[in-house]
């Protein structure tokens, strides 16, 4: 037989005893998880945030692109102002 079996049954006194300690170990962590759910709670709130921002960001870059549709002139201004010669042909990478 295991050990648990070969206990003797708690008395009366020992069961309410074994039930008071719970029930104090109980109310003391009831203040460490107020906190610690605090704590998740204020994590959440600034993952909302974030998202909310970027889901904000996303927007406008959207919508500022739909206002521009024609790009092509803003990268050629742009070559041309960095010196970039666009007309030359592209190159790629080949093995002799």
């Amino acid at each position: 037989m295991t050990e648990e079996n070969q206990q003797e049954p708690l008395s009366k006194e020992e069961i309410i005893a074994r039930r008071a300690e719970i029930t104090a170990y109980y109310k003391e962590s009831i203040e460490h998880l107020k906190v610690q759910k605090e704590y998740e709670e204020l994590l959440r709130d600034i993952e909302e945030a974030r998202a909310s921002k970027l889901q904000t960001q996303l927007a406008l870059s959207q919508y500022y692109a739909s206002q521009n549709p024609d790009q092509s002139d803003v990268k050629q201004e742009f070559e041309k102002a960095a010196g970039v010669e666009s007309d030359l042909p592209k190159r790629t990478l080949t093995r002799p």
